[in-house]
């Protein structure tokens, strides 16, 4: 397991993390008087140009860097905020939002680097436990922020400030860190087998995320007439739920194969899926009912799925699989709100539908082709 010092790095990283998150669009609208669209694209290129140096961070974790790659995610981000508090205008936002797209989509593979790397054994558990303070620090830097953005521009920038410091914090302490080893070995004939598959099927699996934060809200407002309310007490107890099982199961499931968590997971998602579509004509309370098994199936998934590429890639091409696994990752994330929202607009049930179908599909290769580990 890993130290308590890397714990406070990781709460300090994600504390600043979940309070960017609702600030960051009001930011650009109330202080540097962007309109909604503008910001939404700047935000929006940040995170696509992001995957584009994922790569770039596998082969520098192949090449033997973990505290570096994680430390530079965090300092990445701190330059970010550095030039939101600098910059004017669209450019200033823009370059802001590149730099802070890239440190957050290259943080997922070098945190899975670097715990592996600290953790004596198989990582699972490590990795469920950084998850869990990951979403606990999101989930109170989220409400900090939601508080705090009714203030004015003057608690925008203060919550800026606060974020980068933040930011530089986790990094220094990153870097305090002793050097782990890491072994390099050469990679055998087949080393690896099934990873490339495993990025492919990860696709829907990874759409499961936009479920709750766009999916979900769209539903309950456009089609159920829901209050606000709901979509931000699904998210709450969906933060609640993770923090509280995350490493229960991942400890308690640990006798069984990676890969059948994974697909177990897919099952579940799709399931939880059909579960949303039935429940809609019911109202809200149904939803947030079905919520619950989604929740589950987005532990199982998230436990499962770096831990299966960090157990079953050669170690000296470790970085390169989790550079695969977060790049798929990302594209779903990235594309979730446009075909999700898209799907909803024809109707429910081909957003459900096709949710499940090619989920359950992903599943079954999941179960056919990933590495038995």
């Amino acid at each position: 397991m890993f130290s308590h010092r890397y714990a406070i790095a990781l709460a300090v990283d994600a504390l600043g993390s979940g309070l960017l998150r609702p600030f960051l669009l009001l930011y650009g609208l109330s202080v540097l008087h962007l309109s909604v669209t503008s910001a939404g694209l700047a935000l929006s290129a940040g995170l696509l140009a992001g995957l584009a140096g994922i790569p770039l961070l596998g082969r520098w974790i192949d090449a033997g860097g973990r505290r570096a790659p994680m430390a530079a995610t965090m300092f990445v981000r701190a330059a970010g905020i550095a030039v939101l508090l600098a910059g004017q205008g669209m450019p200033g936002y823009l370059a802001a939002a590149l730099l802070l797209g890239a440190g957050g989509q290259a943080l997922p593979a070098a945190q899975a680097a670097l715990v592996a790397a600290l953790t004596d054994g198989p990582a699972d558990r490590a990795l469920a436990l950084a998850r869990t303070i990951r979403n606990a620090g999101l989930g109170v830097g989220a409400l900090v922020a939601g508080l705090a953005v009714t203030g004015g521009t003057d608690v925008l920038r203060l919550l800026a400030v606060i974020n980068g410091a933040g930011y530089l914090l986790a990094g220094a302490l990153i870097l305090s860190l002793p050097r782990p080893a890491v072994t390099r070995v050469a990679v055998p004939d087949g080393g690896g087998a099934g990873l490339g598959p495993l990025a492919w099927a990860n696709l829907p699996y990874a759409l499961c995320f936009g479920v709750l934060e766009v999916a979900l809200p769209a539903l309950l407002v456009t089609h159920l007439d829901a209050a606000p309310g709901w979509s931000a007490a699904l998210f709450a107890g969906n933060t609640v739920l993770v923090v509280a099982l995350q490493v229960f199961l991942v400890v308690r499931l640990h006798r069984l194969l990676r890969r059948t968590v994974l697909a177990a997971a897919g099952v579940v998602l799709a399931a939880s899926y059909l579960g949303f579509w039935a429940a809609g004509p019911v109202g809200p309370a149904a939803v947030a009912l079905v919520a619950v098994p989604y929740t589950l199936g987005e532990i199982l998934y998230a436990g499962s799925g770096t831990a299966l590429v960090a157990a079953a890639a050669p170690p000296a091409t470790l970085g390169r699989a989790l550079a695969r696994w977060q790049l798929s990752t990302g594209i779903g994330n990235a594309a979730a709100p446009a075909v999700l929202t898209t799907l909803l607009s024809v109707g429910p049930g081909l957003l459900w539908g096709l949710l499940a179908g090619s989920t359950l599909a992903a599943a079954a290769a999941v179960r056919r082709w990933a590495p038995a580990v």
